[in-house]
Formats: structure tokens, sequence, C-alpha cells
């Protein structure tokens, strides 16, 4: 099948997947529609849950195995919507619909490039691809939970909005429960350890703290107070506040090294982080996927928001049509040129990398 009629398949594929509804952990109906992808395209796939995946027709295991990932779930759409969310619409170049930036347009189009390739003899890599769910919520059964069931992978593409420039780092995220104890009292009466009072120096040591090393790709390490919770009632001085702290962590550190200099320093009663696993990410500079990248006119740059890439160990490259900015916004929308783009250099990329030079 040509690159063009493969590009028409794709939006009409989503346009579909826009119209139905597929909030994490409910994307029964949108796997169907991806499962009824492959068969169209005789190629045969797998399901766990409500991931879908397929591996390229002449998959040697001899060869360096390279995942091409996108996910079908979606946020809830916010208030402030003036369109309905699971309408297809096309005005003026731009297909608007709840998923279409994140990630749907990502999605269809490494599902045409996977296609494009999938029978292509003597291939320098095999290729995996993965069309996840529970990415918006770091599910249990999203990417993480196929690594086990998928090929081994040397190196990822993972499709999230970048405009088609390359994200060659990313930041990990560890949430961490803060609790800072005070005496609790009967406001009426005099108390030199008010839980309340003495968060307000906690909140400017969080406020202050610098972690020593910073990235070329990615900066700082970003960290944040999101949320408090104290009291009961207004005439009770509460025994503690709860502090809710956001951290993105760059690639100079592990998750594991954030966790330990914060429970060393933290001026809290107790700080512990919700999970590990979440980890920041990168590819060197020197890998193939990057320099074909650069080599067409792309840029490379260090994203702040977390990605399936979180799941991985491998080394993991960013890249994907739409743009960032318009992810879980109101009236989302995709522009249908950026997907034929999108195909098109995902095609123009892996004929540098996966393709045998003579």
């Amino acid at each position: 099948m040509g690159i063009e009629k493969l590009t028409e398949n794709a939006i009409s594929l989503l346009k579909n997947l826009i119209e139905t509804q597929s909030f994490s952990k409910e994307e029964e109906n949108t796997a169907k529609l991806i499962e009824g992808w492959f068969v169209e395209n005789e190629i045969p796939f797998s399901r766990s849950k409500n991931n879908i995946w397929a591996t390229n027709k002449h998959f040697d295991e001899r060869k360096p195995t390279m995942l091409l990932n996108s996910h079908h779930d979606t946020v809830k759409p916010n208030s402030a919507y003036t369109r309905d969310p699971f309408k297809a619409v096309i005005e003026e170049g731009k297909l608007y619909g709840l998923g279409s930036n994140d990630a749907g347009g990502c999605l269809v189009s490494l599902m045409a490039t996977f296609t494009h390739f999938y029978a292509q003899e003597n291939l320098t890599y095999n290729l995996v691809i993965v069309a996840s769910a529970e990415e918006e919520n770091s599910g249990a059964f999203g990417l993480n939970s196929m690594l086990e069931l998928i090929p081994t992978i040397d190196v990822a593409i993972v499709g999230e909005p970048t405009l088609m420039n390359l994200a060659i780092a990313e930041k990990g995220l560890v949430v961490f429960d803060a609790i800072v104890e005070g005496t609790p009292s009967h406001a009426a009466h005099p108390n030199n350890n008010n839980s309340i009072y003495k968060t307000i120096e906690v909140l400017q040591w969080f406020k202050d703290f610098k972690f020593e090393k910073t990235s070329e790709a990615l900066g700082d390490v970003k960290m944040t107070v999101t949320q408090m919770n104290a009291g009961s009632q207004h005439n009770v001085v509460p025994a503690h506040v709860n502090l809710v702290v956001d951290v993105r962590v760059n690639d100079a550190y592990s998750n594991q090294e954030i966790a330990a200099i914060l429970q060393e320093k933290a001026p809290c009663t107790k700080i512990t982080p919700r999970s590990l696993r979440l980890n920041s990410s990168s590819i060197s500079i020197d890998h193939d996927l990057v320099k074909a990248g650069i080599v067409i006119g792309r840029e490379t740059y260090g994203s702040p928001t977390l990605s399936d890439q979180a799941a991985l160990t491998c080394q993991s490259v960013k890249l994907g049509p739409g743009d960032s900015t318009r992810s879980h916004s109101a009236d989302e929308f995709i522009y249908i040129s950026e997907i034929e783009e999108g195909i098109s250099i995902y095609i123009e990329i892996l004929n540098r990398v996966i393709i045998k030079q003579i």
C-alpha cells in the first residue's frame, strides 16, 4: 500500500478513535478499532488487556529490536470545551476532538509507519509496535505491563506530540507525601508548636532548595509543593499538616537518589515517595535515530513532560506529530498536515536507520 493511502487510512482511524470514549482503564472499544487496522492489513497481532502489539513479518531474534509505541487512552475532557469532545470534525485543516493531539495523531502515524515496513525483508532492526493503554494515569496495565510479553527492546520511539522534533531526554517524576507534625491544642490556648505555622518554614525550604547536579538536556531538577491539607475544626490546632511534593527529575539523578536526598535533608517529620518507577529517559546524541533526525533538519531538546518512556530502561526518543501545548486543552485538535508530515518523517528517519545502505 502506498504512503498516501496509508495516510488516508490513518486519518480515518483517528476520526473513529476520537469518536470512541477511551478514558484510562476504559479503552476496550478503541482497542477493538486498533485490532481492526491489523486485521485489514493482514498483520498478526496480540492483545493483553487493552494493549495491542505486533512484530514485523521477518522478525529475527539475532537482530536488535526497535519499539514503536504510543497510547490510545485519553484524559477526561475539561469543562472549558465548546465543542463535542467525541465528535471528529475537520475545519480549516484542523481535526478536532479529544485525544486527537495527545496522542491519537502519533499513534495512527506510527501504525501507518509500522505497516509500511511490516513485510520488508533484510531490515537491520526488528520492529515491535505497541498501542498501549493507561498512559495518562501511569496505570498498572499499560506499557509497563507489556515489557515481559514483547521481545527485548534495544531502542524505542515513543509517540507523543513534539512537532516532529526529537526529545532526546525526558524528566522523570517522583511524588512525595510529606508530614509536618506539631502539638494539637485548643485554638484559645498558647501553642509554640503549631504545625501550620511550622509549615511556613518547611514551604520556604522546598521553594529555595536546589539540587546540585544539572543536565545539559533537561536543566535542573524541578521541585514543587502542589497540595496541602490540615485541620478539621476552626477551634482546633491540628496535630499535623500533610503536603504533596511533585519532583521532576533530570537524567543526572536516579529517582532513588532524589528520595535519599529529601529523606535526609527535608525539614519534615516524614517524607515518603509514592513510587520510584517513573524514571528519566534519554538517548545518546550519537544514536543513529538521532543522527538521522538531525540530518533531515529536526531539532533536539529535553522534555519536561512525562510519557511512557518512563516505563523503559533502554534508550528512547520521544517523537510525534502535534504540539504538546495542546495536550489536555479545551477543543483539542491536530492539523491534518501534521499527521501527513509525521508519517513522512517517521518513514524517512527509519529508512536511514533500519534499511541496509548499499
